[in-house]
């Protein structure tokens, strides 16, 4: 969502899927800092921060 891709997308269409993900049960959410450095991280926190305590992630 950050990485690799050329134009990258949209960041608020990004958190929305991630956010949608969540609504649709996923719960474990796999990130590193090879994907910027920081930039994937910082995108799955804020897309996930109404849901703390509610999913894991790990980097």
């Amino acid at each position: 969502m950050s990485f690799g891709q050329n134009p990258l997308p949209d960041r608020k269409e990004m958190i929305a899927l991630i956010r949608k993900a969540v609504e649709l049960g996923v719960t474990f959410f796999d990130t590193t800092e090879v994907y910027g450095p920081y930039t994937n991280e910082e995108l799955v926190g804020e897309a996930l921060e109404p849901f703390k305590g509610e999913v894991v992630i790990a980097t």
